[in-house]
């Protein structure tokens, strides 16, 4: 068996010289060396359940368009947003500003209510659409931890600039902060259903347009159009570290509302929101490797893997993550936030402040700078080739956000017109990925867990919580699957009806061929399927519980791994790393998903 260290030596392999050729226009020919075709079309997981076929809606594609016409039609551009319910699906048009009502701080026992609503357009039923301005030169987004003494010096300055201006200017900082408050803690509604972008496909497209209005406004208060903001490459071992121009107190990019172990170079660990700081650093990194492997290669092979569920007006029972929101995006959230239930002074006690909670996330000047990376993966994601693309469905490419630019004006702006950076006027500059050489080759354990003593999945299942490791066996549809149908169909583990209380932190973790006394601080191995991740947030129809949710992980390379492919009957083990004892599953399947 390899050992750890061995591991650690395989999945950093990647040399300075090779790995600074990994950039999005060559990842595609690169990742074809070491890995077949064939495997990179049918890996996949996620916690929902999709299709590869990213235009299975477009059949609909002119009535959605109509409908959306009609609606804005009927009462000016926002109005239409309160009509409930709506006949059919549409696309998520920009949000009723009019309406716009108090957020709600989750993660209390308390509902706590929390003004952010932005500056009120003066003509609300004209508000144009935003059109990219031309550019002269792209500007550049370097890595946080390479920037130099004056870019340091000028990135502060545009941040203490943007944190004097008045409290109701669109452009100050507190107002930035607020529309992700506004956007995901509930401000908003479409009659009964709550807006929120998270945990759906509108996660990435949001998210890029508004560190690109964000940075533009630095730029304009710096009086330099050229500025760009950095992106924190936690992806790297090198970038795995809070950048230290965030870490000088007294500083514009400093937040006094972090947890103190995030400080004096400690390595960020994707795999557990645990306060205390891990002292194995080495296996700490390779974890982190490992789980980006599985979220951008292994888990997202299909774009409604990658980008996050459907998320439609009018029909928005389907709900779930995205593979890089669910892992690294919210660890880092939770990591980068203070210790919950701490007092934060005058009585109040912590809810997470600032990453770990929705509401108050861009409070912390390190929210951008974490989300240029996550938009980052997107641009990387599209370059490894095979089915990785944007979604093509209108739906998506319709919807709508609202933003100010850095002029105080207000627009709207579309998915559609958000697709490549390099047309919105950045990019980024190359960093090594040694993530793409993280497939794991290590088995936990030799030979196959003994099936006498485990239960059938049939009499586990349903469990009201998970406040414990449960081992169970689970029965295949098929055994020995030609080559053929391995292209063409991928074997699923699907956890059915999770319910949980989103006011709360959840993570558990998946193993095949492992029992209960697995060993979970180790997942640079094969038997390791994925991870469940919740952030507390609001979710689109107002519930604090949630129902009939599917988390879903593709076995078909574990089972090739740890040689399962002819086993009729497997053992799952789940092991809760936290909330365990606020959610439920009500079943669990495996089932073959056609592409």
């Amino acid at each position: 068996m390899a050992s750890s260290s061995s591991i650690n030596s395989i999945c950093l392999s990647l040399d300075d010289q090779s790995s600074k050729t990994l950039t999005t226009t060559t990842l595609s020919s690169f990742f074809a060396k070491p890995y077949s075709p064939r495997l990179l079309k049918r890996r996949r997981s996620q916690s929902f359940h999709v299709s590869c076929n990213a235009n299975e809606h477009d059949q609909n594609i002119k009535a959605n368009i109509d409908r959306r016409n009609v609606l804005l039609g009927l009462g000016g551009l926002y109005s239409a947003s309160n009509l409930a319910p709506l006949a059919f699906a549409s696309p998520i048009p920009p949000p009723d500003l009019k309406s716009c009502s108090k957020a709600t701080k989750t993660g209390s026992k308390d509902v706590v209510e929390y003004s952010c609503c932005p500056p009120t357009p003066k003509d609300l039923n004209n508000i144009p659409y935003y059109n990219l301005p031309p550019m002269s030169k792209l500007r550049k987004r370097p890595v946080a931890q390479d920037v130099t003494k004056e870019y340091i010096a000028k990135y502060q300055l545009a941040t203490k600039r943007m944190k004097e201006l008045d409290k109701d200017d669109p452009r100050s900082f507190m107002q930035q902060a607020n529309i992700h408050c506004a956007y995901c803690n509930g401000a908003y509604k479409f009659g009964d259903e709550v807006l929120q972008v998270h945990q759906s496909w509108l996660f990435f497209p949001f998210h890029r347009w508004y560190l690109y209005f964000y940075e533009r406004i630095l730029g304009k208060l710096i009086d330099d159009p050229t500025f760009a903001l950095p992106y924190w490459n936690w992806d790297h071992p090198k970038g795995m570290r809070l950048p230290p121009m965030f870490d000088r107190e007294n500083t514009p990019l400093y937040d006094a509302r972090r947890n103190p172990h995030v400080r004096n170079g400690t390595i960020i660990d994707f795999s557990s929101p645990r306060d205390e700081v891990t002292t194995d650093v080495g296996q700490t990194v390779t974890n982190n490797l490992t789980l980006m492997y599985r979220s951008m290669i292994t888990n997202a092979a299909c774009p409604l893997q990658f980008f996050g569920a459907r998320y439609v007006l009018g029909n928005n029972d389907s709900k779930g993550q995205g593979t890089i929101e669910n892992i690294p995006h919210t660890p880092v959230h939770i990591w980068a936030g203070t210790v919950r239930n701490t007092d934060l002074g005058g009585g109040k006690l912590s809810l997470g402040e600032d990453m770990g909670n929705f509401y108050s996330a861009a409070l912390d000047p390190i929210f951008y700078c974490h989300h240029a990376n996550v938009d980052r993966m997107w641009n990387v994601w599209k370059g490894l080739g095979g089915k990785r693309r944007d979604i093509t469905d209108t739906d998506w490419l319709n919807s709508e956000f609202f933003f100010y630019d850095e002029n105080k004006n207000p627009y709207r702006v579309r998915v559609g017109d958000c697709l490549d950076t390099k047309k919105m006027g950045y990019d980024y500059a190359p960093a090594a990925i040694p993530w793409i050489n993280c497939r794991p080759t290590r088995k936990g354990r030799e030979g196959k867990v003994d099936l006498t003593n485990i239960e059938p999945a049939n009499k586990v299942f349903p469990i009201a919580n998970l406040n414990k490791p449960i081992s169970f066996s689970i029965n295949r549809p098929t055994t020995s699957r030609s080559q053929k149908d391995k292209e063409e169909k991928e074997e699923v583990l699907i956890f059915k009806g999770l319910k949980y209380d989103t006011n709360k932190y959840i993570r558990f973790d998946v193993f095949l061929n492992e029992d209960e006394d697995v060993n979970t601080d180790e997942l640079d191995k094969v038997e390791f399927a994925g991870s469940y991740v919740n952030l507390p947030h609001v979710h689109a129809h107002n519930k604090k519980m949630d129902s009939d949710e599917m988390f879903q992980l593709d076995i078909t390379e574990l089972l090739e791994d740890i040689e399962l492919e002819d086993d009729d009957t497997i053992t799952v083990t789940v092991v809760p790393k936290t909330g365990g004892d606020v959610i439920s599953i009500q079943s669990v399947a495996i089932e073959l998903l056609d592409d």
